[in-house]
């Protein structure tokens, strides 16, 4: 009796007045997240980090003797110094801004490819040569090109930009 009481008090026995399915379910958290101002701040931090990342990275490598030795001791032309800063730095602003980030990121993920195969060998995940943070930027600027620009970005504002290009 005192069970029953207890569930009559707090309506532990009542059956829910609406039911819905998984995917309903799926669909309406998609949604709040989407909406969600948070969800649009992350993104955004997302981006803006992997930008900054790889505007300092690739600022390094202007104009620096140092990098074009070397390159040209793994056996890549040292002309090759001056496209590799760009491909890292102009990316870099482009995520940072929030204008072309699917390509921009495309465009790191070949740049992080390459610094796993060519430069640290794939030898090992961890300690000497490890891969592993260029590993975590590959994922990440995966991640951006999948997810876009976000709500907020130049992009968004614009609104004229094709959706392959954002």
């Amino acid at each position: 009796m005192i069970i029953f009481e207890w569930n009559q008090r707090f309506s532990l026995l009542k059956k829910p007045t609406s039911v819905i399915n998984s995917d309903q379910f799926i669909e309406n958290m998609n949604a709040e997240l989407s909406s969600s101002k948070l969800h649009d701040i992350a993104h955004m931090g997302l981006r803006a980090t992997i930008g900054v990342i790889f505007i300092v990275h690739g600022f390094g490598k202007f104009g620096n003797p140092g990098f074009g030795g070397w390159i040209s001791s793994m056996g890549i032309p040292a002309e090759m110094q001056i496209p590799i800063a760009l491909a890292e730095f102009v990316p870099g602003i482009l995520l940072l801004i929030g204008v072309l980030t699917r390509i921009s990121g495309a465009l790191l993920s070949i740049v992080m490819i390459g610094a796993i195969f060519l430069v640290k060998g794939a030898s090992s995940l961890t300690g000497d040569r490890g891969y592993e943070f260029d590993l975590i930027l590959l994922a990440a600027s995966l991640i951006v090109i999948v997810s876009g620009p976000g709500r907020i970005s130049i992009s968004h504002l614009i609104k004229r930009i094709p959706r392959f290009l954002q």
